[in-house]
């Protein structure tokens, strides 16, 4: 058990931190729509989302899918151009 837990509490391996790094894009531009999403909801208690709202919300989805597909065509050789 104790082996166990020194594992857990072990610092993260230069290869995790490098997958951390390259899927950085992708987890900001993640972040970026569940802000957006909080912005939309609290806009509720004001008169509802404005345009700008709801802008910055399909352009924060339109980054996820862009980061998404980077990361993809980054990791998989078969997918490259």
């Amino acid at each position: 058990m104790l082996k166990r837990l020194a594992i857990a509490a072990a610092e993260p391996a230069a290869v995790e931190l490098a997958a951390i790094e390259a899927e950085w894009p992708l987890i900001a531009a993640e972040l970026d729509v569940l802000d957006a999403e909080i912005t939309m909801l609290n806009a509720e208690d004001h008169g509802g989302p404005s345009p700008l709202d709801w802008r910055r919300l399909r352009r924060a989805e339109a980054r996820v899918t862009r980061a998404a597909a980077d990361l993809t065509t980054r990791t998989d050789p078969h997918r490259a151009a």
